[in-house]
């Protein structure tokens, strides 16, 4: 890529927090950004953070934020030259990606292929055992409820069942215990996992119990350059949904340390991984950790990355997409971390504890 300068405007996919968020680096930077909103978001927040916001379509987020075909209409009708698309709705979906890269747009994160090899839990997997990084014992071959029963039979307890095509904690299934019908709790998880990503594949794993949830924040360019940006701990959890993040992870001396960056980067490299990604592990007890999942997007809980090292996540996505190397090095990287601090980020959760939650 030649370019190096910054887009003139971004359509912001997404809505909420996140959409406000990346509005507010766009006018730092006066790169113009566009919102999109449903029926039900007309007027709020983020249409008024952004410098022009349009119409995507009815409440209903089939029917707007994940309809593919209204937002790049909306791309043409504002003329944007990039897109963003935050977290969750379509941040993740390769399809996207490809129709906004076939549309001749500037995509916000990393390729669709990237995307289709990560967000397959299986392939993953192998891509880091290839790269030299430990996992979970565990098969990541589907061949049916049956084979899938032995499986699990011969790995022992406790073992996790998860969805290949899945994440946030849809499709899984933690058996603690040889179970009373072990193949329905088979076929449960596979049913969920079809019905919500259309992709009934499963995968076991030992589960590793009091193990710590730890993140680790990556950074790539399109010139082979590619730096860590330190842990953050994600081990407060509710429905395998995270509560409490924090960085530095408390606890994990420098080595430990040393070693999460390192196979994150290897991950990283093997996947030919460029813009901002998470990758995730598992802390076992005794110090150990083995590789979860890679996260192909923004984190929810990137500002405490942010408070830690001074850097602004959106602006290097911004910059890496229009084809600028990174402008920090891995030294800038630890030399930040050293002069100290923590952060740590709640989410707020509406439950009502009288309905049961």
């Amino acid at each position: 890529m030649a370019q190096t300068r910054l887009p003139e405007s971004v359509l912001i996919a997404n809505r909420g927090e996140i959409a406000g968020r990346i509005a507010r680096t766009c006018r730092r930077l006066g790169v113009r950004s566009i919102a999109v909103y449903s029926d039900a978001d007309r007027g709020a927040l983020h249409t008024r953070e952004a410098d022009a916001a349009v119409p995507i379509g009815a409440a209903p987020a089939a029917q707007s934020y994940l309809n593919i075909g209204a937002l790049l209409e909306a791309v043409a009708r504002t003329g944007a030259e990039a897109v963003h698309p935050g977290y969750g709705f379509l941040s993740e979906n390769p399809e996207f990606a490809r129709a906004c890269v076939d549309a001749g747009l500037v995509w916000i994160g990393p390729a669709a292929e990237v995307m289709s090899l990560l967000g397959d839990k299986a392939r993953a997997r192998r891509l880091a055992i290839d790269a030299g990084v430990a996992v979970a014992q565990g098969v990541e071959r589907d061949d049916g409820d049956d084979a899938l029963a032995a499986a699990v039979a011969e790995l022992g307890y406790p073992v996790m069942l998860k969805a290949a095509a899945g994440g946030g904690g849809r499709g899984m299934r933690l058996l603690t215990a040889p179970p009373d019908d072990l193949l329905g709790e088979i076929a449960s998880a596979r049913r969920e996992a079809e019905s919500a990503f259309g992709d009934g594949r499963l995968l076991a794993e030992r589960a590793i119990p009091n193990g710590r949830h730890i993140e680790v924040q990556i950074l790539a360019d399109h010139h082979g350059n590619a730096v860590q940006l330190g842990e953050r701990d994600c081990s407060v959890q509710r429905r395998r949904q995270k509560v409490i993040e924090e960085a530095p992870a408390p606890g994990l001396d420098e080595g430990l340390r040393e070693r999460l960056g390192e196979a994150a980067l290897a991950i990283a490299n093997a996947a030919g991984y460029e813009n901002a990604g998470t990758v995730e592990f598992l802390l076992t007890p005794d110090g150990e950790f083995v590789f979860l999942e890679v996260n192909t997007r923004l984190q929810v809980e990137h500002p405490v990355t942010e408070a830690l090292t001074g850097l602004d996540l959106v602006e290097l996505q911004l910059r890496i997409a229009m084809g600028e190397p990174l402008s920090v090095a891995q030294a800038d990287i630890a030399s930040r971390i050293a002069v100290g601090g923590h952060a740590i980020e709640a989410r707020v959760y509406a439950e009502d504890p009288k309905r049961g939650y």
